[in-house]
């Protein structure tokens, strides 16, 4: 029976809000946050943490967190969960769940969602999406485009699609789970930068260039990426009022 393994790649070079994945968040770094969140899937074998930053590496072992760790020269963190997969025993079936370093206001039930979605369907590649309102839209966030199927034939930060008729829009957000079997993480990877990853910044166009099945769910709910200063005032105060976290932090009450 195939594995069901979540990878979080992180670093501590990010360039919009410096050095986030050590940020703290309730006196935890993020990326202990979305370690201990992914954790709490209820279909995940196991979790490990994928990162080159000795920094990061310091805190996950005083969290005993489990970490693979990776070459400082990829290009993207699909990239970088290749390699350690590499490190795995794994099959070409096993499934590899991408969930990014931050995202440390995750739903485990998302995760197990998508990994039932994934398994339903026939996709190479699979991301979920939520909906969102215009209002709500900016430039750090990606929109999918995707057929009746759920297959997705595009993904894009600008507005897509432009609602030229309508005041009211919705948009699908890319929900920052990515779920891969070895063998199309390894194909992906095979593939060099393409053209419009290298324009938009989102690096699964890679795959829809080289004309890769790539699907999408919707799921409910709300989440979002930190990737500005704003983005992580907003999870401070986000945080006050979540309950998911009541399921981890006791495990941590004597490390932090």
């Amino acid at each position: 029976m195939p594995k069901n393994i979540i990878l979080i790649p992180t670093r501590i070079r990010s360039k919009r809000l410096k050095r986030k994945a050590l940020l703290p968040i309730e006196n935890i770094p993020m990326i202990v946050h979305t370690y201990f969140r992914a954790e709490l899937s209820k279909l995940a074998n196991s979790v490990f943490v994928c990162t080159d930053s000795k920094e990061i590496i310091t805190q996950l072992k005083i969290f005993k967190i489990p970490f693979i760790q990776t070459s400082s020269h990829h290009k993207n963190g699909t990239e970088r969960i290749n390699e350690a997969a590499q490190k795995l025993s794994l099959s070409n079936h096993d499934l590899i769940i991408d969930v990014q370093g931050d995202e440390p206001l995750i739903n485990p039930k998302n995760i197990d969602d998508t990994i039932k979605f994934f398994n339903k369907r026939k996709f190479e590649i699979v991301v979920p999406n939520i909906i969102i309102p215009q209002k709500k839209n900016n430039e750090s966030i990606v929109k999918i485009l995707s057929n009746h199927s759920g297959r997705i034939l595009w993904m894009s930060r600008s507005k897509i699609p432009c609602f030229y008729n309508k005041k009211d829009s919705f948009f699908q957000k890319h929900l920052s789970v990515i779920i891969f079997t070895k063998k199309s993480l390894q194909q992906y990877c095979s593939f060099n930068l393409s053209r419009y990853e290298k324009i938009e910044s989102i690096e699964l166009l890679r795959a829809i260039e080289n004309n890769m099945l790539l699907g999408t769910t919707n799921l409910k709910g709300d989440s979002f990426s930190i990737d500005t200063l704003k983005d992580y005032k907003k999870a401070i105060l986000f945080f006050k009022k979540d309950e998911i976290k009541y399921k981890y932090l006791s495990k941590l009450k004597n490390i932090y």
